[in-house]
């Protein structure tokens, strides 16, 4: 599958490049990346190559970016996007058994997308509220705390009941 530049992304691009001084416009490579995400749903391999292109970048730094950071989906993801934390605080306090507990009720291994394209699961590096363990993120926008297997399960619940 290719990646179609349109004007729009172009110049929403030209917007966020515009911020930096001419000579660091490569500066701009997260937010066109989450521009991208934003309007595709991940960021092909494609779209890096456009974004490289645009930014004056080896398309492998932006490849970089795009592997580093848990926000970029390199591939495409359901609806809900939960990322367990598994790092040494959170796994301390049951962070695998909670990603394990996950995958299992929806039947799906780490990385995984169930069947109807609702949800898609995947271990997290660190999401910086190591007192809360062990912790979430849904949808790269919501942190949840203390995500128990019961509060996993009512969590799971209530995003099948927004399911579009």
């Amino acid at each position: 599958m290719s990646y179609q530049l349109n004007d729009s992304t172009r110049a929403r691009w030209d917007r966020e490049v515009a911020k930096y001084p001419a000579d660091q416009k490569q500066s701009a490579v997260m937010a066109c990346l989450a521009i991208v995400q934003q309007e595709e749903g991940y960021v092909s391999q494609e779209a890096e190559a456009a974004v490289a292109a645009h930014l004056g970048m080896a398309p492998i730094a932006v490849h970089e970016v795009t592997t580093f950071y848990n926000m970029y989906n390199q591939q495409p993801v359901g609806q809900f996007k939960l990322n367990v934390c598994t790092n040494l605080p959170c796994a301390l306090r049951n962070g695998e058994g909670a990603l394990k507990h996950l995958c299992h009720k929806l039947g799906v291994e780490p990385y995984g997308t169930t069947e109807d394209g609702v949800f898609t699961v995947q271990p997290s590096e660190c999401l910086g509220a190591c007192a809360d363990a062990p912790v979430m993120l849904v949808n790269d926008r919501e942190m949840l705390s203390f995500m128990d297997e019961k509060r996993l399960d009512e969590l799971v619940d209530t995003l099948k009941a927004h399911a579009k």
